[in-house]
């Protein structure tokens, strides 16, 4: 094997491990969540956003990486994309944090095991892209597991439908106007345009005598401090990550989320999964097989069609 080619395995393994890390603190959120009470949804997320700025700048002056903000902000086409952006991501982390705080975290799990079949269908619905037979087939077994949960629980299953839908249109919003921002520069700007908003919410909830920092000991201020950090830093092991692994890799990793915020909540926070959401689960669970067979056979189908344009005589690859 060649220098370039150990150099290449080596960058892969690094990704697949930065990946890993990120989707793994991700999945450990809710412990992270937990231990911020008494503070509610509203004042966590106003924590979240000015410590993650504070963090983003401190970085940016480190790195004197502050020439894109002149670019940035003489492109309101971009400005625009980014405050929605920014305003579905902060609504994606109010209900994340909202349903581990109200012991419903197994809810939010089953958000992002149906993120990626929304993310499909929104690309059929908002882009007009074409889905091969299996991915109907994903998309159909999602839609009847939402079915499912709203016809079985008598109500409709609002966390994990609002969690899965703010963050497959985060993700069609960055993709449409934010590709052009790395990652850093992104979350600089989302967090810059949430700040007055942060700010407001804690006027608000001063105001109604409902802010615990500074009030429940250093312990309790530090942690929402470190809101900052805790959000920063799986977003940039997650961009080092999509940066050198492909983009099947980063789908079947990020089910490590989920799975980890299921575990979490049933076994270390004590919540109860009925009988009708296990079935749930049961049905994404499958929609998820299909998904994920159907990208590792056109990810192994597209690495044949390239070895065969580079050497016809090749043959193919059987693993």
């Amino acid at each position: 094997m060649s220098a370039e080619s150990d150099a290449a395995a080596a960058e892969v393994r690094r990704g697949t491990g930065y990946g890993f890390l990120a989707y793994g603190i991700w999945g450990l959120f809710p412990l992270y969540f937990a231990a911020l009470e008494p503070a509610g949804a509203f004042e966590i997320l106003a924590h979240r956003i000015l410590w993650t700025l504070a963090v983003c700048a401190l970085v940016l002056l480190v790195r004197r990486d502050l020439a894109w903000v002149r670019g940035f902000v003489t492109r309101p086409r971009l400005v625009g994309g980014i405050t929605v952006a920014g305003l579905l991501i902060a609504a994606n982390w109010t209900i994340y944090v909202l349903a581990v705080l109200t012991g419903r975290t197994y809810e939010a799990a089953l958000g992002y095991f149906l993120n990626p079949i929304v993310t499909v269908a929104l690309g059929v619905l908002v882009l007009r892209e074409r889905l091969r037979p299996l991915q109907w087939v994903a998309v159909g077994i999602g839609a009847l597991a939402s079915v499912w949960l709203a016809v079985a629980g008598g109500v409709v299953p609002w966390i994990p439908l609002a969690l899965a839908f703010s963050f497959g249109l985060y993700g069609l919003v960055k993709k449409k106007v934010g590709a052009s921002l790395e990652a850093m520069h992104s979350l600089a700007a989302e967090t810059t345009v949430l700040a007055p908003v942060a700010v407001v919410v804690l006027f608000v909830l001063a105001a109604r005598d409902e802010i615990t920092f500074g009030g429940h000991g250093g312990w309790h201020t530090t942690l929402l401090v470190l809101s900052g950090v805790v959000t920063a830093i799986p977003l940039l092991l997650f961009a080092a990550a999509a940066r050198r692994i492909p983009l099947v890799t980063v789908g079947l990793i990020q089910f490590i989320t989920p799975v980890l915020q299921l575990v979490v909540g049933v076994t270390l926070l004590g919540e109860h999964v009925s009988g009708r959401l296990w079935v749930g689960f049961g049905i994404v669970w499958v929609a998820l097989v299909v998904l994920s067979w159907d990208s590792l056979t056109a990810a192994r189908s597209s690495r044949r069609a390239v070895l065969a344009a580079r050497d016809p005589e090749c043959p193919e690859p059987t693993v």
